[in-house]
């Protein structure tokens, strides 16, 4: 069964650019589909971006040119390059693995805070 490790939240200003990391481990990596989602504070977790075992992707409206999710099978990497950030990103970003649209296997959150 895979286990995740999300990496690489912080502090960044409006603009700016940070890069989340999705370590995984344990077998089956590779078929799984990928998805990043995050929580704001008093709202409901929200899907932000899902990769295919094939790497077909797809991405929520408001981050669409912004937000770029890639996966590295022979590392059992997944990433999301978030560039152009703005204040309403600011929550905790989860690294998920799923099939056929389930996420069953969670990571434990990284937060992105994106303040002037």
């Amino acid at each position: 069964q895979v286990q995740l490790v999300e990496s690489g939240g912080g502090l960044v200003q409006p603009g700016g650019s940070l890069r989340l990391s999705c370590a995984a481990s344990g077998s089956g990596f590779s078929i799984y589909t990928m998805a990043w989602y995050r929580q704001a504070p008093g709202k409901q977790r929200e899907l932000v971006a899902t990769i295919t075992s094939s790497g077909r992707t797809s991405y929520v409206d408001s981050v669409k040119g912004r937000f770029t999710i890639s996966r590295d099978n022979a590392k059992k990497m997944v990433y999301l390059q978030m560039n152009s950030l703005r204040a309403e990103d600011t929550a905790v970003y989860y690294c998920a693995a799923g099939v056929s649209g389930i996420y069953t296997l969670w990571g434990q959150g990284t937060q992105v805070t994106v303040t002037s």
